[in-house]
Order: structure tokens, then C-alpha cells, then sequence
């Protein structure tokens, strides 16, 4: 047993969605997440800062002592990853390989959409896992930078996040896609948005949601679950916490502490 937090990172607010799902598939474990809101958006940033920024922040949680750490972020994840894990003993999972996973198993029809960051949808990441696994598939691979920022506000439904929904996805909607991956966790914040776009009938695949049972596996292998009752969430962001926290409360069920500022 391993009485140890989690660590848990993304560029903002977005990775609380991994969060949430953590928390209810493992409560009795605590969880330390960081969302790096005075650098938000990742995803139009370079690859070296992206690593850098990544690199901060896994050191910050590394020296908070977390048994393994995960980076709730596909930016971070596509860009930085590997660099982490060649840097850092703890173990580092990232989101991506969770979503390409599900994404493949729910698609019927071999056409499958990518919704990401710029970053993401450059680094072609998931195009290339997709089509390792199954060659015959259409990706689509679609950056939707907006997305983020109306997360970010909390601006997820009405009117104007449904005029840029329809905007970004009209190809997608024109191709019969049934299978679109949130390549972004910020992404499913607007899920009803983007489902009221696209039909119900196409399946959204939450790759942060995802990456819960890849998270357990790794827990069964170094014997580091905990023997704790009731794990707590703290969250640490390094800028604007008051906008952090009244925007966390209304998806994150476990989160009672205020986010306490940090500096990296």
C-alpha cells in the first residue's frame, strides 16, 4: 500500500474532468493537481515550451513526493511525455494511448474525427496511433483553439459556443464521422455543445475519462494503492484562483478546498 498523493497536471482547468473521474473510480486515494492557469493555452505554444512548462510542473509534484503522476493534458501529452519519462523515475502516464484505445473499440464505421489543440493536430499523434492500429481508418484531425478558452470561462453552452462549434465541425458532420475523440480535456466541458452539433448519434470519446483504467493497471503493478478512507483533492493553480474555484466547484464533486497559488 502507498498512502502517497497522485499528481496530476494540465495547462488549466480542463484536466479537473480527469480529476472528477479519478476521484469517483478511486476515493480513497488523494489526488494534488496543478493547472497551470497563468500559461493557458498550451496549445499554441512551441514544443520546447511545452516541455518546459511540463518539466516545471512534474518537478513541482515530483518534490510533493507523488507516487505517480499524470499528465491530464494531450499538449503536454503529445509534446512532452517521452522527454518526462526520460527525465523523471516517478512513474508519468499521459492521455493519449487511453483515448486512441476507446476511440477504436466504440468506431463502426472506420471513420474517426480528432478534435485538439493546434499543438495536437500538428503533432499528428493521434492520426498515427490510430492508423498503427487500424490502417484502414479515416482520420480527421481537426484544431478547435477556441475551445479552450470558452472552457476555460466557464462559456460552454448558448448561442456563440454554438456558432463556433458548428464552424469547427461542419466538415466532420459532412463525413458521417460516428466516432469523435476530445483530444483536448477541456474539450468535454462543451460536450453538450459538441453533441448537439454533431447528433447524439456519434459517440464523444472522453480521453481523459479514459485514462482512469490505465492509472489502476499502473497502481495494481507498484502496489500503490492506498490504505487511506476518503482521499482529499488539492488543487494548486499558478494564477487566478478565485475564478479557478468557482468554476472547479461545478463539475468537480470531490474538490472542498480553495486552490492555494503557486509559483513553479
Amino acid at each position: 500500500m502507498d498512502n502517497r498523493p497522485i499528481g496530476v497536471f494540465d495547462s488549466g482547468i480542463g484536466g479537473l474532468t480527469v480529476v472528477d473521474a479519478l476521484a469517483k473510480s478511486l476515493p480513497n486515494e488523494t489526488i494534488y493537481y496543478v493547472g497551470d492557469t497563468a500559461r493557458v493555452p498550451y496549445g499554441n505554444k512551441s514544443k520546447s515550451r511545452i516541455q518546459q512548462y511540463a518539466s516545471e510542473i512534474t518537478n513541482w509534484l515530483n518534490k510533493k513526493d507523488c507516487k505517480i503522476i499524470i499528465v491530464a493534458c494531450n499538449t503536454a501529452s503529445a509534446l512532452a511525455l517521452k522527454y518526462l519519462s526520460s527525465v523523471f523515475s516517478v512513474p508519468i502516464i499521459g492521455v493519449i494511448e487511453s483515448g486512441v484505445k476507446r476511440g477504436i473499440r466504440m468506431n463502426q464505421n472506420n471513420k474517426i474525427a480528432v478534435l485538439g489543440t493546434s499543438a495536437t493536430i500538428r503533432s499528428n499523434v493521434y492520426g498515427e496511433k490510430i492508423k498503427a492500429v487500424k490502417p484502414e481508418t479515416l482520420v480527421i484531425s481537426k484544431a478547435c483553439p477556441l475551445f479552450v478558452p470558452l472552457a476555460e470561462e466557464g462559456w460552454t453552452e448558448g448561442k456563440i459556443p454554438m456558432q463556433i462549434a458548428a464552424h469547427y465541425l461542419a466538415n466532420i458532420k459532412q463525413e458521417g464521422v460516428d466516432t469523435v475523440i476530445l483530444g483536448c480535456t477541456h474539450y468535454p466541458l462543451l460536450k453538450k455543445t459538441i453533441s448537439k452539433t454533431l447528433g447524439e448519434k456519434v459517440n464523444l470519446v472522453d480521453s481523459g475519462n479514459a485514462v482512469v483504467k490505465n492509472v489502476i493497471l499502473t497502481l495494481e503493478k507498484i502496489n500503490g494503492f492506498s490504505s487511506r478512507k476518503n482521499g482529499k483533492i488539492k488543487c494548486y493553480v499558478t494564477d487566478g484562483p478565485s475564478l479557478f474555484d468557482d468554476i472547479a466547484s461545478s463539475f468537480c464533486l470531490k474538490k472542498t478546498e480553495q486552490a492555494i497559488q503557486i509559483e513553479l
